[in-house]
């Protein structure tokens, strides 16, 4: 005769949870693969210490998680998700202490041909006058 657990009610704590599940449940990464991956190149933090993929993350807990372009996302954890949830529920289950991104650099685009290049193509032409509208 085997019994199951109880099954723990609605809405309680269910304890602590990978950080590596826990980044992609709340949206910081893509893909748990992912979110893994960034844990075992020493991408993310947990309380100022590297954190490895299984480390439990509680709420309360400083996650760090550095992003491309040298920008680190700074979240302390609010609440416990075990499975992905939406954008809105995601953004309720952290607090964002980031700070801002720097302003992106704006390039400018030149309509160059190389000389010689002979008669542009109707395709060149449109990518010519749309450059020439900015």
């Amino acid at each position: 005769m085997t019994t199951t657990p109880p099954v723990p009610p609605p809405g309680s704590d269910p304890g602590p949870v990978r950080v590596d599940s826990w980044i992609w449940s709340v949206r910081l990464t893509k893909t748990r693969s992912l979110a893994a991956a960034a844990c075992k190149a020493g991408h993310v933090r947990v309380n100022g210490e590297r954190a490895k993929p299984a480390q439990p993350v509680r709420p309360g807990d400083e996650v760090r998680v550095r992003e491309g372009g040298g920008y680190e996302r700074v979240v302390t954890v609010a609440r416990i998700v075990r499975k992905r949830v939406g954008a809105p529920v995601a953004a309720e289950c952290y607090v964002d202490t980031s700070p801002p991104r720097p302003p992106r650099e704006e390039v400018v685009l030149v309509a160059v041909r190389d000389r010689g290049a002979g008669r542009p193509t109707k395709r060149d032409r449109r990518e010519l006058e749309r450059l020439q509208r900015y």
